[in-house]
């Protein structure tokens, strides 16, 4: 009797371990955590008004999400983006960031357009030509008051 009871526990602790161990691997992928260091590069833009774009925005090329925001901070007057860039993505010297929204009042996002330069960005690089957001706002009030 005793050795069915044994085997009902090893049973039932083994489902729990399994339970728990896919929770933790659920929680690691789905939360974008890197247990082993940055499998990202590391790239960096200078808009001169980021208007409504949040950390964790992502980045597309050719409407292909290849990255995220991963932090924005004021330098010299001008937003500065700091960009995780998905690895195996290659990026020319002459790309042009642009921020963007997904439709009329969608989330901003940032747009890649691929550049012709056989010179790549590296790990810490930054992207020297970009476009800031258009603020809609700031058009429909010179539209209304007549300053268009």
């Amino acid at each position: 009797m005793a050795r069915k009871g044994f085997s009902i526990e090893l049973a039932v602790g083994i489902f729990m371990v399994l339970g728990l161990l896919g929770v933790a691997y659920m929680t690691v992928n789905l939360g974008g955590v890197d247990l082993f260091g940055s499998r990202y590069t590391h790239i960096s833009a200078r808009f001169n008004t980021v208007s409504g774009l949040k950390k964790g925005a992502q980045v597309e090329i050719a409407g292909v999400v290849v990255g995220k925001v991963d932090r924005i901070r004021l330098v010299d007057d001008r937003a500065e983006i700091d960009m995780l860039i998905e690895p195996g993505v290659e990026l020319q010297a002459d790309v042009i960031a642009s921020i963007k929204t997904q439709g009329i009042i969608g989330d901003k996002y940032i747009k890649i357009s691929p550049g012709g330069d056989d010179t790549l960005l590296k790990d810490g690089d930054r992207i020297t030509e970009t476009e800031s957001a258009i603020d809609l706002e700031e058009l429909v009030s010179k539209y209304v008051f007549g300053d268009v």
